[in-house]
This record gives structure tokens, C-alpha cells and sequence, in this order.
């Protein structure tokens, strides 16, 4: 129930903050059209275009949260979370798309330059409605960050950029109105140029995110050293993550135990170590693996270490673990990405390996380096 009480008020600030975004800009974009065609600027034209562009952006991030807090179905028992990085994508392209129309717009001012006529009211209008849109785009960034909204904090990039157009224009307009030299074309280039480069790595971000970018490695530390720290765990390997939208992630984690603890010891450890996880970093251990640990085997270990790390590209080895019934030898290497030809270095460590212990049956299981 709690969860569902977060999930639940997470969304009603997303939306509120959307409605404040919609109505805001509606209300800038009347007022810059106004000053726009009254001055003869197409710079403020388009400023008031754009405003109307982030009205958009707040309607569809509402549309997305909307989706996004469906309950799971059979179809999608993970939920429609990523909704909200696809809005994310779609808000980056509105952006893109404001900035390349803002460059051709400018560039075609530099080549036919038009002499626009300001009047004092007309600045002074533009510049509070400079500060207004600074402060809709630093309130809108700063709750994204809060309630970890990608599309939030698109749209509050968004608007602080508009707020930077609209100051070079203020500014070009200073500039004509006492020296009578022409800047808001150029300027208008450069502050799109920015603009653009914001887009794209909001765009980066979102994607990364649905393609399962790699966890930040500080927060795979902390969630390595949470895990080490419960009595009983010797170890803690193969950390895993899946994030299926800003409020359900899920992961999965090995640890290494004494080879003699038993079922119910180990059942009563791993609840532990899923209820501390949660209540810290609000993911979901779906899974924990066991490796089970006899340090009567530390000097064969030892001595099938300096055989694995005698290999450039290995990055790490664990779950050590010999069967004496079975006469079996098992343990995993992480070999890093960078490897020329992983199989064939698995290859032969598994050939070194074998032929040092020919009496046992070597099983080396290939990990994937996910936490770097």
C-alpha cells in the first residue's frame, strides 16, 4: 500500500507541474505574439511559436504518466513505466526540432536582414517575461529531479533554453535600439545551436535508459557494499539491473555463503538482504544466487586464480567451489568487453585449468561484466 500511495502522489505532482507548464506557456506565447507583430520581430514570433511547442511537451508528458501508472496486464506484467522515457524521446525531438527551425530561421535573417522597431514597453515585456520563463523552466527541472522524471526535466531544460533565446533577443534589441547594429539573427544561431546539443543528449538519455544503459558504478558500489554487510554473506557478485521505469526497477545478485549453512539460514539471509535493498535504493532483488563457499579449498583456489589472472582481459573471479563427490571444480570469470576474442580466451583457461586438475571436471561459467 505504500508503494502504491507513492506511485500515486509521484504522478499527481507530475501532472500538476504539467498543468502549471500548459497554462503558463499559453499565457507567454499570447503575450510574446503580441509584442511580436507589433515590433515587426521575427525573433519574438518564434519565441511565442515555441512557447506553444512547451505547452505541447506538457500535455504529452501528462499523456505519458497517464500511461505509465497502468497496472500491469498479461501482455505487460512489468508494468508501461517506460512510458515516460519514450515521452522523454518525443518532447527531445520537439526540442530538436524547435532549435533546427530557430537555426534556418536566423540564418536566413543574416542573409536578408529586416530592421525591427522596439518600444520601451515592448522590452520591458520581454524581459520579464524572461525572468517568468527561467523560473517556469528551473521549478519544472528541479520537481522532475525530485519525483525522477526524464520528461519533467526535458521540459524544464527546454524552458530554460527558451529563456536564454529570449534574452538574446532582449539583448540584440538593446544593442539596435542604442548602437543601431543588427545581433539577434547571430545571436539566435548560436542560442539554437545550444539548444540542439541539449536535445540531443536528452535524446541519448531516454534511449540509453529503454536499451538498459549500465548502472551509475557508485551505485552498484553501494549496493555491493549493502549486501556485504549482512552477516553470513562472504561475498556479493554478478549485480544485475532492469529497469523497467523510474519506479520499478528490478535486479538480481549472487552471494557467497559457508558451504554448510542450510536451507532455512539461507532463506532468512536472502529476505534480509531483499527488504534492506528495497527500503535503501528502491529496487527489487527478484533473485539471489547462491555460491557456496568451503575455505578448506583455499589453496587450490589460490593456485587456479594465478592460472585465470595470468590472462590479460580477465576482469574478476568467484564462486569457487569444489565438489569432492563429484570430483568437480566449478567458478565463473568476468572477462571484459574490450576482449579480442572472449571464446577463445574462455577457451583456453578452461584447457590451463583441465590439464592442472586432470582428475576433476572444470565447469567455468562466462559472466557479463555489468557493473564495470
Amino acid at each position: 500500500m505504500e508503494v502504491v500511495e507513492q506511485v500515486t502522489s509521484r504522478d499527481k505532482t507530475i501532472v500538476k507541474t504539467g498543468v502549471v507548464g500548459i497554462v503558463a506557456n499559453a499565457i507567454l506565447a499570447a503575450i510574446k505574439a503580441a509584442v511580436g507583430f507589433a515590433s515587426g520581430s521575427i525573433a519574438i514570433i518564434l519565441d511565442a511559436v515555441n512557447n506553444l511547442s512547451d505547452a505541447l511537451s506538457s500535455v504529452i508528458t501528462i499523456v505519458g504518466i497517464k500511461i505509465a501508472g497502468k497496472n500491469p496486464d498479461k501482455e505487460h506484467p512489468f508494468g508501461y513505466g517506460r512510458v515516460e522515457y519514450l515521452t522523454a524521446i518525443v518532447i527531445g525531438v520537439i526540442i530538436l526540432y524547435t532549435g533546427g527551425t530557430s537555426v534556418v530561421e536566423s540564418a536566413k535573417k543574416i542573409i536578408s536582414p529586416s530592421t525591427p522597431s522596439y518600444d520601451t514597453i515592448s522590452l520591458v515585456l520581454i524581459a520579464v517575461l524572461v525572468v517568468v520563463k527561467f523560473a517556469l523552466g528551473l521549478y519544472t527541472q528541479r520537481v522532475g529531479q525530485r519525483v525522477n522524471s526524464d520528461s519533467l526535466i526535458a521540459s524544464g531544460v527546454d524552458a530554460k533554453f527558451d529563456a536564454l533565446i529570449s534574452l538574446g533577443t532582449l539583448l540584440a534589441a538593446l544593442v539596435f535600439v542604442f548602437f543601431g547594429i543588427s545581433l539577434e539573427a547571430y545571436l539566435g544561431v548560436v542560442i539554437s545551436l545550444l539548444l540542439i546539443k541539449a536535445a540531443l543528449e536528452i535524446l541519448r538519455d531516454a534511449i540509453d535508459k529503454i536499451l538498459g544503459a549500465r548502472m551509475p558504478s557508485g551505485d552498484s558500489s553501494e549496493i555491493y557494499e549493502c549486501v556485504r554487510s549482512f552477516d553470513g554473506v562472504l561475498g556479493a557478485y554478478d549485480l544485475i539491473f532492469n529497469d523497467y521505469g523510474p519506479d520499478k526497477k528490478l535486479g538480481s545478485v549472487h552471494i557467497e555463503v559457508a558451504h554448510d549453512m542450510n536451507a532455512a539460514q539461507i532463506d532468512a539471509l536472502t529476505r534480509r538482504i531483499q527488504n534492506e535493498v528495497f527500503a535503501k535504493f528502491n529496487i527489487v532483488l527478484d533473485t539471489i544466487g547462491i555460491y557456496a563457499f568451503d575455505k578448506e579449498d583455499n589453496a587450490t583456489r589460490l593456485n587456479v586464480e594465478k592460472i585465470v589472472f595470468g590472462h590479460k582481459f580477465i576482469k574478476q573471479m568467484h564462486g569457487f567451489y569444489i565438489n569432492k563427490e563429484t570430483n568437480t571444480i566449478t567458478f565463473d570469470i568476468v572477462i571484459d568487453f574490450n576482449a579480442p576474442d572472449s571464446s577463445a580466451l574462455y577457451r583456453e583457461i578452461l584447457s590451463q585449468v583441465s590439464s592442472a586438475y586432470p582428475s576433476y571436471k572444470v565447469i567455468i561459467t562466462r559472466d557479463t561484466d555489468y557493473n564495470g
